[in-house]
């Protein structure tokens, strides 16, 4: 993530996109999956690329409440075990009823027939980004959305910095903190707190 960081997005911006893939979109259940996996489940693309229904599923097809993402579908060995958002959850289990895949089968297919590369879901954000008017926006603002507002929301749930390092898949606290955003207002609050 060499020089500039990718911007943030606002809970209002993601519903606007959500929207914008479930009506503009050829494959909106994919799709919506696809951007919930990056701003909910924190996954980078070749993550996306390389989920299988093996990974949010038992062996009866049934739909799991984690991601369990192995070192192989990783960069750097960083397999973790991700809990689903309730979006997230929900989606997957709309995707999976209307195409009934098997355990093996990508959870995000191409339209043509396998996964999708890594490189085509840069390329997915890419685009939808640009459509939604935002232009300075890559594939890793999921991440940096969701690793700035589970850093400010940690501490809510008697967590710190170090448990957001884990769902990142970071072997180094000081990777996910460069990912995070400041906040001017954060910092003045916690001044007027001491």
């Amino acid at each position: 993530m060499g020089g500039k960081q990718a911007k943030i997005l606002s809970e209002e911006l993601l519903q606007e996109a959500l929207a914008y893939v479930e009506h503009y979109t050829q494959h909106p259940l994919r799709n919506r999956v696809m951007l919930l996996l990056s701003h909910k489940a924190v996954l980078r693309t070749k993550e996306i690329s390389a989920l299988k229904w093996a990974m949010v599923t038992d062996g009866k097809g049934n739909m799991l409440d984690v991601l369990e993402l192995p070192d192989s579908a990783t960069k750097g060995q960083s397999g973790r075990t991700i809990p689903l958002h309730r979006a997230l959850h929900a989606a997957l289990i709309l995707l999976s009823l209307r195409h009934h895949p098997h355990l093996k089968d990508p959870i995000i297919a191409s339209s043509r027939s396998g996964p999708m590369t890594a490189a085509s879901v840069v390329n997915w954000f890419w685009c939808l980004y640009r459509r939604l008017g935002l232009s300075q926006c890559s594939s890793h603002l999921g991440r940096r959305t969701f690793m700035t507002n589970a850093a400010r929301k940690i501490s809510d749930a008697g967590g710190s910095l170090r448990d957001v390092q884990p769902l990142a898949g970071h072997a180094n606290l000081t990777t996910t903190q460069r990912y995070i955003e400041g906040s001017a207002l954060a910092k003045r609050k916690v001044i007027d707190l001491i």
